[in-house]
């Protein structure tokens, strides 16, 4: 007998049907004699239309009524969960984020998981009750108000869960059969990888692989929890999110990926004086902007340009920040360019092979492809380009790497 948390992402559970599909798979679990924990996400497009209400109301909206009005999405996928599994004489109970509680900081909108107190929920999956709990969502502990994880913070939930109830396990379906060298829908000779490790997945979801979200690797390496991605829709053997060292033999790169969910921002003739960048990613940080890339250019003339990218949601934002603060900054002109993609290259062989920038950066030249950004890590290189070069990059780069799988 395992300890198990499912999580069913909203594709998932997109409408009844699907609903009572997923209460088939749980059920499943349950009548194997496994204790089994369920974690939800909104159905599919829900919260993008709950996100856009908002949006269109207000660009600036207020954080957190903001996250009273998107939370409720995975509210009504619990309840109906619940139903469709109490129908197949399965004993479930839908929770919602402040009745476990999950007390998070009181970033809304962007919300970090501080603690889960999972003694409850183990109490009853002990008794056979099958806890549905809504992912994406905790409760600030200060102001006990609904608070959200961010995008894709069903997966934080589920991860989040499973530490806090010791599960052998974090299964996360989802509408893809497994983690790829690559997205299929572009590169159709991607392969299935069997494993990978915590870190290889990390800097690929950061970096934009949308199969799990980047908090939610991040937390499973810290915890240690073993985490299984598979398809909602298939029995087919999944991918597996393990220590590096269960992988026996490393592969120099392991996957590429890209994201059109970018902007790139620049600064033009900001002056060139000591304390200038933490003035400007200070600013951006006060208002919870996250940025990535960054590279300046100083002019012979005292002043810099500065140039980096955040996504496109925080946009209006950055851009509100730094318009506000122009007197202490002192930047000549504001020119965002929402119209790039971030493209990766991703391996742990990296660490002990050379030559891997040079081999992307000659595949674009290739190509024509401009980089108009670089930045690296251990392991990992990121390019920006321009959107329209997205695929092209994509597939330039699988086949530069040797990933392209049988035709």
């Amino acid at each position: 007998m395992a300890r198990i948390v499912m999580k069913f992402g909203g594709t998932s559970v997109a409408d009844l049907d699907r609903i009572r599909n997923v209460a088939m798979r749980v059920k499943r679990e349950v009548d194997a004699g496994h204790e089994v924990a369920v974690v939800v996400s909104a159905m599919s497009g829900v919260t993008n239309q709950l996100v856009k209400w908002c949006q269109e109301l207000s660009p600036l909206h207020d954080a957190r009524e903001y996250d009273t009005v998107v939370a409720t999405g995975e509210q009504v996928t619990t309840g109906l969960l619940a139903i469709a599994l109490q129908t197949a004489g399965i004993d479930a109970r839908s929770w919602q984020g402040w009745q476990i509680p999950i007390r998070t900081d009181g970033a809304h909108g962007k919300a970090r998981v501080d603690t889960i107190e999972g003694a409850l929920l183990v109490e009853r999956m002990a008794q056979g009750q099958v806890p549905i709990i809504a992912g994406f969502q905790g409760i600030d502990p200060e102001r006990n108000r609904i608070t959200t994880l961010g995008r894709g913070g069903s997966d934080l939930s589920a991860v989040a869960v499973a530490a806090a109830v010791k599960a052998d396990r974090c299964d996360i379906y989802t509408d893809v059969d497994g983690i790829y060298t690559t997205d299929p829908r572009i590169v159709p000779r991607a392969r299935k990888l069997e494993k990978i490790s915590y870190e290889e997945m990390l800097e690929l979801a950061s970096v934009g692989a949308k199969v799990l979200q980047t908090r939610s690797v991040e937390l499973a390496m810290k915890a240690r929890v073993r985490v299984q991605v598979l398809s909602s829709f298939e029995d087919k053997p999944g991918s597996l999110v393990v220590d590096e060292d269960e992988i026996v033999e490393q592969p120099v790169v392991s996957g590429i990926a890209y994201s059109r969910d970018d902007a790139k921002v620049t600064l033009r003739r900001v002056p060139d004086r000591p304390g200038i960048a933490a003035a400007v990613f200070g600013a951006l940080a006060g208002a919870n902007v996250n940025v990535d890339m960054i590279v300046q250019n100083v002019g012979a003339d005292g002043s810099t340009d500065m140039t980096f990218t955040v996504t496109k949601s925080d946009l209006a934002r950055a851009r509100d920040v730094l318009e506000k603060a122009q007197d202490t900054l002192g930047q000549e002109e504001i020119i965002a360019d929402p119209d790039v993609a971030k493209i990766s290259v991703v391996g742990i062989g990296m660490r002990s092979h050379a030559g891997i920038a040079n081999t992307m950066f000659k595949a674009l030249a290739e190509k024509n492809i401009n980089i108009q950004v670089i930045s690296t890590s251990e392991i990992k290189v990121s390019v920006l380009v321009a959107a329209d070069y997205t695929e092209l990059a994509v597939r330039a780069l699988h086949t530069a790497y040797g990933l392209d799988g049988p035709g």
